[in-house]
């Protein structure tokens, strides 16, 4: 298998695509791109150079390295498998990251398809939101074969700041979906604190400024109490993705028989926000559901 990798395929420009894409060219690589929008693409190039494609297959044509970023399992699919997916047209030895939150069956599937024609693979989920994205500070939980991860961890810690290898193909997606499930408690456990502060008429924010300092604290809590205190949620990650993500764990859950009942009943709660008309709400938004009830 070729390890040098010169010419880059980026698939998928949503708000983190984009801005891990555009990491990827300010660091001198070729980079061809692809979006269901072309005038996103059109964008991106514009601000950034490289060369966007009319479909994926013609994006990772002759690419070294093919990585997505797109919505849902189907969505994967479409841009590897579909008729103008990119596996069609991927040479043998280069290799293909899917940065998508999708499932580990999926994972496994691709795995096997690229195996097959002897192309790498890895899953690759990520963590740290649109924020984290433009900054170049995510958390990426890899799956597949040490070689392949050794081989594209430089190009990968580009936009993050931690990147690991945590066992074979499904292995990224099965530590994204514990990454999900600890931030559905731990969002609501904050919504109840402050919203609990708030009806003992404690200032929330005092409140936090102290426990922030001790056991309660956590990357939730200092990111998001400002907004919560102050009813925004136009920002960050949307309820209809959380949803899709968690739907996701309680299906791997019901296959491993794990018992998620915090996690399903947030859920549910998630569910009350969309019916609110809140899908494209932050995820915090779990504070205006119990304000709701005053």
């Amino acid at each position: 298998m070729s390890q040098t990798i010169n010419r880059i395929a980026f698939i998928g420009l949503g708000v983190m695509g984009y801005p891990m894409a555009g990491h990827l060219a300010r660091a001198g690589l070729e980079i061809h791109v692809y979006n269901r929008t072309t005038a996103k693409a059109e964008d991106w190039v514009e601000r950034h150079g490289g060369h966007h494609h009319a479909t994926p297959r013609q994006a990772a044509k002759q690419a070294d390295l093919v990585l997505l970023c797109v919505g849902n399992d189907d969505d994967v699919k479409e841009v590897t498998l579909g008729d103008d997916g990119a596996l069609h047209s991927m040479q043998a030895g280069s290799l293909l990251v899917d940065h998508t939150t999708a499932s580990a069956s999926l994972a496994e599937s691709l795995d096997t398809a690229c195996r097959e024609r002897a192309i790498g693979f890895l899953d690759a989920p990520v963590s740290g939101g649109q924020q984290g994205a433009e900054n170049g500070a995510l958390t990426i939980m890899c799956g597949g074969s040490q070689a392949d991860f050794t081989r594209v961890e430089p190009l990968l810690a580009k936009y993050a700041r931690a990147v690991n290898l945590m066992g074979p193909a499904g292995s990224g997606q099965l530590t994204k979906m514990v990454n999900q499930i600890c931030i559905a408690g731990l969002v609501q456990g904050l919504s109840e604190g402050l919203h609990f502060a708030e009806r003992a008429g404690l200032d929330p924010s005092r409140v936090v400024e102290v426990i922030s300092q001790g056991a309660a604290g956590s990357w939730q809590m200092e990111n998001r109490h400002r907004t919560m205190i102050d009813d925004e949620y136009d920002h960050g990650f949307a309820i209809d993705w959380m949803r899709k993500d968690l739907a996701i764990c309680l299906e791997q859950a019901r296959h491993l028989q794990a018992r998620l009942p915090v996690t399903a009943l947030v859920d549910q709660f998630y569910a009350d926000l969309q019916a609110m008309g809140g899908g494209r709400w932050d995820t915090s938004a779990l504070l205006r559901r119990l304000r709701a009830f005053d």
